[in-house]
């Protein structure tokens, strides 16, 4: 028996899925630097999705209590996030959180027909225990939505807000932050989030991701990709990134499932979403720009939060029509939609705090809590190795389109990144470049020079024109097939707001290709156009100690 002594409390956390875990993790600052508090974790059985909450209980840190233990044991307090499952047997006061944002979605084949998931006066019956449970929600809408359905225990409800919108609201300030971990530097970063179940956008649509890739130029757009965990559960992550392969090869990011998810909203500029909750997040913390991918079917409660939100955005059809829905978006949509799911904004882990601590019968400690701020996503995406290049040249202005490699048509050369990329696709690159290589440990240190590795090059790939080695220095030697004569290519940066914008070497480098393609002479310098950018390039004769720098 677990028992409360000199003041001390005891609090089970009892979670039955990942997702269920990471919003009563956003919870728990409410307990921060009290050390009465004395908090455990257990696993709720019965859920598809428990061995991924297992496991992330376990990567938590958290102390986990066997399920058979917290039954015979009492609790001053249990914090659940779903209703479902065996939890009357639980013996301690139950303080009931929302799992998601906006009870829009509806199971089919669960619970009361047409309700709300997690709001299903059906399954709240079922968890009312010998203590009287609360029930605290994230708006006075979410109230009033219960008392409609006939459940008596209504009056125990309480607004509080959301704490895991607090947390995505005090780290506005880290934009710029999560987008250097993602390396979206100056790009549009476009975010696709998917839910769970068979009308989730990578059910529905699976083959987005890559059709994406294949119609935004990767130099002007990063694609990011969040889903949900009990989808991440239902696949595994071996199967998911087979899935999700050809978009994982095109730059895709997958974002982690617990609070990396959350950075990456903060991080993005647009959002591309099913009738997941992910939306209303990313629309309370900013009014950018959200494009519907599907509608949720029979899935998505009429009048809910997201049905509002997916009423008056831009819908997507084919992948090629994102260019005009993302500025067709109209401003306020989201946020209206927003409102309607998140009272108490910047408010709620106060809120929150005080309602726990009335529970537990003690006074919270002087010193005020906070949301902890989001860790960045990590590891960045890996880049694309290959690029079908489309080129657009007018007098001394060239456009450059790069898109991954295998994910559209061909282009007017195809750039492959050497010591990447795989032998097949070297042999088929007109513009074949190396990058610089880190040191070895060995004694005997062995480097290529610029223009040693690019008369190699051409000598090993007869079917390559242009071999160019980019030098750290930013300078890039390149060779042409049948001259002699190397140059130096080098792009200057641009400058927007106070702020430096540096082009991929590699872009400057299919831009000169242009003129090569046509066995013609690249003049001293061009502008080379980046979507709505241009950064200038200059090009002359390659010195002796340009040719001869290692890398």
């Amino acid at each position: 028996m677990i028992e409360s002594r000199d003041g001390r409390r005891t609090v089970l956390i009892a979670v039955r899925s990942a997702v269920a875990l990471y919003r009563l993790l956003d919870v728990l600052p409410a307990f921060a630097g009290d050390d009465r508090i004395s908090a455990s974790f257990t696993l709720v059985p019965g859920s598809d999705f428990s061995t991924d909450a297992l496991a992330a209980v376990d990567c938590s840190g958290a102390r986990i209590v066997p399920w058979a233990r917290a039954l015979s044991s009492s609790y001053d307090l249990v914090l659940v996030a779903s209703p479902k499952g065996d939890l009357p047997m639980l013996h301690g006061h139950r303080v009931l959180l929302p799992h998601g944002a906006g009870f829009s979605k509806t199971i089919r084949g669960e619970g009361s027909p047409g309700s709300a998931s997690g709001l299903d006066p059906e399954y709240l019956r079922s968890a009312e225990g010998r203590e009287a449970a609360l029930y605290a929600l994230a708006h006075p809408e979410q109230v009033n939505r219960l008392r409609g359905s006939g459940f008596p225990e209504a009056e125990r409800a309480v607004v509080v807000g959301d704490p895991t919108l607090e947390r995505l609201l005090a780290s506005r300030p880290l934009r710029d932050h999560y987008r250097a971990a993602l390396g979206t530097g100056a790009r549009q970063l476009v975010a696709l989030t998917s839910t769970w179940g068979p009308r989730s956008l990578l059910r529905t649509r699976p083959g987005l991701p890559a059709e994406l890739a294949a119609v935004l130029p990767y130099d002007t757009h990063q694609l990011a990709l969040i889903v949900h965990p009990n989808e991440r559960a239902r696949l595994g992550m071996f199967e998911l990134t087979e899935h999700l392969a050809p978009a994982l090869d095109a730059g895709l990011a997958l974002v982690g499932a617990h609070e990396e998810w959350a950075s990456t909203l903060i991080a993005a500029d647009a959002l591309i979403t099913d009738h997941g909750s992910a939306a209303l997040y990313y629309s309370a913390v900013a009014d950018r720009p959200v494009i519907a991918a599907c509608d949720g079917g029979d899935e998505l409660i009429a009048g809910s939060p997201m049905a509002q939100l997916l009423g008056t955005v831009p819908r997507l059809g084919s992948a090629g029509e994102i260019h005009r829905r993302l500025t067709a978006y109209r401003p306020g949509s989201g946020t209206e939609a927003a409102r309607a799911a998140f009272a108490e904004q910047g408010h709620a882990l106060d809120r929150i705090r005080q309602l726990l601590y009335e529970v537990l019968g003690l006074t919270p400690p002087p010193v005020p809590v906070g949301p902890r701020t989001l860790p960045a996503a990590s590891p960045a995406p890996r880049p694309p190795v290959a690029f079908e290049v489309f080129l657009d040249q007018a007098g001394d202005r060239v456009r450059v389109d790069r898109f991954p490699a295998r994910t559209g048509p061909q282009g007017d050369h195809l750039a492959v990144e050497y010591g990447a990329a795989d032998e097949r696709t070297v042999q088929n690159a007109g513009l074949l470049y190396r990058r610089p290589l880190a040191a070895g440990p060995g004694p005997l240190e062995t480097a290529w020079t610029a223009g040693g590795w690019s008369a190699h090059a051409l000598d090993r790939y007869p079917g390559c024109r242009v071999a160019a080695a980019l030098l750290s220095s930013g300078t890039s030697v390149l060779r042409v097939r049948g001259n002699d004569r190397l140059l130096a290519v080098r792009v200057e940066p641009s400058i927007e707001g106070g702020r430096t914008v540096r082009a991929d070497p590699a872009a400057a480098l299919s831009a000169v290709h242009a003129w090569v393609a046509k066995r013609e002479e690249p003049p001293p310098a061009f502008l080379c156009l980046l979507g709505h950018r241009g950064f200038r390039v200059v090009v002359s004769p390659a010195t002796a100690a340009e040719e001869n720098q290692t890398f």
